[in-house]
């Protein structure tokens, strides 16, 4: 009887542990694995520019004269708007609390900073942009088709270095370079702060994507990890708000 009972108890073991093994498998396939895409940052204020003209006049020209002169002028254009800053980041693994079991110095940032009028992005469904979500952002931010500052005009390479959005790979797009030391940049591979046109192919939404050069000379002389123009409505009485997100390389 002994052997018996304990043939019963080892049967009622292994029962048991095929059934957690079954329920453990179970709670495994119900888990969503996630693919790493770019984070919502902390955005932190610096700064804020603009160009001021100074009034001309002439107060020499006396009566009865035919005076000739050259105008030049530099006008701001309130279609676009610039963004340029520093990026600081590092990879965890973190809990639902924030709390991290380990992290990993990125050292040098490398990666993308990515904006949009569009608060959800599909990250997993970004493309090159097309010349139909072109249109439709510039007749959403009120740029007119004919202009040569407009988003079309602009972005007008695509030359661009690749690159990828989390495991999609980037390359061929809509593209351009924004000036080091005030002076415009030949556009290529090799080109520093370039910015490259992306959709989400789900929504057909636009977004900029500034590729990050770590601690480079920018526009004035001063050092930027990016820099990036985004398209304004110039009739608008406030301005155009904008999303960000950053994905470390």
């Amino acid at each position: 009887m002994k052997n018996i009972k304990n043939i019963k108890n080892s049967s009622l073991k292994k029962s048991s542990i095929y059934l957690l093994l079954v329920v453990l498998a179970i709670y495994l396939l119900s888990i969503s694995f996630v693919i790493a895409v770019p984070a919502s940052p902390s955005l932190t204020y610096v700064s804020n520019t603009t160009f001021t003209s100074s009034l001309t006049n002439r107060s020499t020209d006396v009566k009865g004269t035919i005076t000739t002169i050259t105008l030049s002028s530099n006008q701001q254009d309130y279609k676009w708007k610039a963004y340029v800053g520093n990026v600081t980041g590092r990879f965890v693994l973190d809990d639902a609390a924030g709390k991290s079991i380990y992290d990993w110095s990125t050292g040098a940032i490398t990666g993308e900073v990515y904006v949009s009028r569009f608060s959800n992005v599909n990250w997993g469904s970004v493309a090159c942009v097309n010349q139909t979500v072109i249109d439709s952002e510039q007749v959403g931010l009120g740029m007119s088709s004919s202009v040569k500052d407009n988003i079309n005009s602009t972005f007008n390479y695509t030359n661009h270095g690749n690159f990828s959005v989390g495991t999609t790979p980037i390359s061929g797009c809509r593209s351009t370079a924004t000036y080091i030391n005030d002076a415009a940049q030949v556009m290529g591979p090799s080109a520093l702060f370039q910015e490259v046109l992306l959709r989400d192919t789900l929504t057909s939404n636009l977004v900029y994507t500034a590729i990050i050069n770590s601690s480079v000379t920018g526009y004035n002389g001063q050092s930027y990890d990016f820099q990036m123009i985004i398209g304004e409505n110039e009739s608008a009485s406030i301005p155009t708000p904008y999303y960000f997100w950053v994905e470390l390389g």
